[in-house]
């Protein structure tokens, strides 16, 4: 089963259920998941099952579309009840990722919008509005690919940080588009993918979905970025974000300040692809950002 042929998160066909690719058994097993109760869709996303700022969005416009269709009542007050307990609950399991609250938010509003539908429209348009949420995801990622490939040329060397892939979003990546849309164009670009500690994801996931893809990838650990660089293997750092705040400051995965300022030392480029829903007007700058803090058995 090749993961570039599968949606990292999706509606299950009977609309029962949502399928992930459990990300916590790659690269050796890529399973698919079936998750219907809400303790179970806290447990993939707070586990990193399901992971990335895009997908979890996209997971919790889900869970909030499950949350309205498990109501077995045209009582709109009940319903009502119901996702905003689901929509506090979710948001408890990630909390550095806006894109969660982001997606919750959408969701509500357009549920106060149904007030006045019958059970069966009301569900049928909740799911419209998550399945919505992944399309436009997956269609900002094309085009971040196609923003990205015109500050880069064909043949560079580029570094990627933790997962920023096709498995942090529905398709293509943030950071990884223009490296797909440049495979596919002939760029042939050299990447070198940190290992990214403590959980991996750049060995586990990036490289591998970027493996799966035919990019040439080398993966290195997460001290040898700043060599790499001053080798002149890099001429361009791309990563994703989990935050922004207004001010332009980032949250993403612990290392990435070490890489951007090694960038910034040997005088390379350095870029931070996410979607708009990635983006918290709210949040003035980094240092109110909510950094959640893990499990030290990660360590």
């Amino acid at each position: 089963m090749n993961i570039h042929d599968i949606d990292t998160v999706a509606i299950h066909p009977d609309g029962e259920s949502m399928v992930i690719i459990d990300q916590t058994l790659l690269p050796g097993e890529v399973k698919l998941l079936s998750l219907s109760g809400r303790e179970e869709i806290w447990e993939a996303i707070r586990s990193l099952r399901v992971r990335g700022a895009p997908a979890i969005g996209a997971a919790a416009a889900i869970g909030a579309y499950l949350a309205v269709r498990r109501v077995y009542s045209d009582d709109f007050n009940e319903m009502h009840a119901a996702f905003i307990k689901e929509k506090g609950y979710l948001a408890s399991a990630r909390p550095t990722a806006v894109n969660l609250f982001w997606a919750s938010e959408r969701m509500y509003k357009r549920f106060l919008s149904c007030r006045d539908m019958a059970r069966g429209e009301l569900i049928a348009a909740m799911r419209s509005e998550a399945q919505a949420i992944m399309d436009e995801d997956a269609e900002a990622c094309r085009m971040m690919g196609e923003h990205g490939l015109t500050l880069a040329r064909p043949g560079w060397g580029i570094l990627t940080h933790c997962n920023a892939g096709k498995l942090a979003t529905i398709r293509y990546g943030t950071a990884t588009a223009p490296i797909y849309l440049g495979q596919q164009r002939g760029y042939n670009f050299r990447v070198y993918a940190d290992e990214t500690r403590p959980l991996l994801q750049g060995a586990r996931l990036t490289a591998f979905e970027l493996q799966a893809a035919g990019v040439d990838v080398t993966l290195q650990c997460d001290n040898m970025a700043a060599s790499t660089m001053k080798r002149g293997l890099v001429q361009a750092v791309f990563t994703g974000a989990d935050r922004v705040a207004a001010n332009g400051d980032t949250a993403n995965k612990i290392g990435t300040l070490a890489a951007a300022i090694a960038a910034k030392r040997y005088g390379i480029p350095f870029y931070v692809f996410a979607p708009v829903s990635t983006i918290d007007l709210n949040t003035s700058s980094g240092e109110h950002i909510d950094i959640e803090q893990r499990d030290p058995s990660e360590v």
